[in-house]
């Protein structure tokens, strides 16, 4: 608990800051819900396609200003509904900085389309950074990570939601009122958070107290992620473990 009020003390200081970072979760959170596809896989060469297909998205967008259509050839598998994030980190010297991440949390639009609709948008519409532009494109890596529907988490009180979640396993979207925030799985494992300081963190992002988790009335949900990624701009792509 004492790390939950030095976040409140942090967040405080820097809500203006944490409320420009906010990515709109849209409001069709029923539209078109499978069931929960907890089954859904994803081979080698399928992921590999759709980070690549990330990369000419944006490549594309940003030679000519054309949305690229979806290619003909692809499997039934990659044309059904779910939910997507495109990530775009900037790679210097083997190190990363997010450069760009925003997505589609509920599966509404056929897989391959939501790619090209995030990544464009991951490198032109995110609020916290300005856009992409065609000459950094070399120095970053695409990442695509690929969501099961997400779940409410119910628990008898809100003290229980820590035990509820993993690390390294679980995504996070924190819901109350208008206010939602999502963070990815890969995320508190970037960050070393464990449960408690990932639902703070997931709070902040939607521009609340670190501790409204913990207010009746505050919805959880988690979700996971097939992630695959470029170890290097336009280089070999790989499965992220976490």
């Amino acid at each position: 608990m004492q790390k939950i009020q030095k976040l409140k003390l942090l967040f405080s200081r820097n809500n203006k800051a944490n409320s420009e970072t906010l990515i709109p979760l849209g409001s069709h959170r029923h539209a078109g819900q499978r069931r929960n596809n907890v089954s859904f896989q994803l081979t080698p060469e399928e992921g590999k396609f759709l980070v690549r297909l990330a990369r000419k998205a944006v490549e594309e967008y940003l030679k000519n200003g054309k949305i690229i259509a979806v290619p003909k050839d692809v499997s039934p598998k990659l044309m059904e509904r779910c939910g997507v994030f495109v990530t775009l980190n900037s790679f210097h010297q083997g190190k990363k900085g997010l450069r760009g991440c925003i997505g589609f949390p509920y599966p509404i639009t056929p897989l391959t389309r939501a790619v090209i609709e995030s990544a464009i948008n991951s490198a032109t519409q995110d609020p916290r950074f300005p856009p992409v532009s065609l000459d950094e494109l070399d120095e970053i890596v695409f990442e695509v990570s690929v969501l099961t529907p997400p779940q409410l988490v119910k628990v008898e009180k809100p003290t229980d939601y820590s035990s509820k979640i993993k690390v390294g396993q679980d995504g996070l979207i924190v819901e109350r009122g208008y206010c939602k925030g999502l963070l990815l799985p890969q995320v508190p494992i970037e960050w070393n958070w464990e449960e408690e300081e990932f639902l703070c963190q997931c709070c902040m992002k939607a521009g609340l107290s670190p501790d409204c988790w913990l207010l009746e009335g505050t919805k959880i949900y988690k979700f996971q992620a097939i992630i695959f990624e470029e170890l290097s701009p336009k280089g070999e792509i790989e499965l992220k473990k976490l």
